[in-house]
């Protein structure tokens, strides 16, 4: 498994923007907050990434969202928000465990109209919904980041909007045998997306999670 580092200059940069750009409302604080209060691994998006898929979302106008890998149910706040009148996001999560604190979380934002959490393995669910998506977002195990590409394809449309986390896993992909049980997934799936299915880059990041990034694509 990849140890992912920290700079504290990245650290720093990273509060100054959250704070003075970002400025999280409590409805996010409560969601990070609680995931450390119910023991839940703190891999969470970073609030500067949470505000850009809220954007994303308004953005591109999407009226309905994918969520694959929900945890505590910070970057489902984010998109809900971004949700127009009418719109919905269908969010998949793993352990009940965590899908219970993330149905509070987005009761408290006052988002649970609009989101459904499904509980159980996301390629056990996804066969059951019903597409087109607008917008797809994938943050879960990286060794089915393929699988769930294939899905957001789809369980999508062309032009629909896809962001996949952790795209760089610092810096493996050029060396997958540093994290044999993610890195070489991670790289099949962006091999993937430079195929003739999407239309898609990579953008780098640095940060509290240390040295990663996210690929940006779109169904061709």
């Amino acid at each position: 498994m990849i140890e992912h580092v920290a700079q504290p200059e990245w650290i720093d940069v990273e509060r100054w923007l959250t704070h003075t750009v970002v400025r999280p409302g409590p409805e996010h604080e409560r969601a990070l907050s609680t995931a450390v209060e119910r023991g839940m691994p703190p891999i969470e998006v970073q609030p500067t990434s949470g505000k850009l898929l809220q954007l994303l979302v308004r953005i591109s106008g999407a009226r309905r969202v994918l969520e694959i890998g929900t945890l505590a149910g910070f970057s489902t706040v984010w998109m809900a928000q971004a949700l127009p009148e009418g719109g919905h996001l269908d969010t998949l999560e793993y352990l009940p465990e965590h899908a219970e604190v993330a149905r509070e979380n987005l009761a408290a934002a006052g988002l649970g109209d609009r989101v459904d959490v499904h509980v159980g393995p996301a390629l056990a669910t996804l066969p059951t919904l019903e597409g087109p998506y607008d917008f797809v977002f994938i943050d879960a195990d990286k060794q089915n980041n393929s699988a769930y590409l294939e899905w957001a394809v789809r369980l999508g449309r062309p032009g629909t909007v896809v962001v996949v986390d952790n795209a760089v896993w610092e810096g493996s992909l050029l060396d997958p045998a540093r994290d044999e049980t993610n890195a070489p997934s991670i790289v099949a799936a962006l091999e993937l997306l430079g195929g003739p299915t999407f239309d898609a880059t990579v953008i780098q990041t640095v940060g509290s999670k240390g040295w990663d990034g996210f690929a940006l694509a779109l169904v061709r």
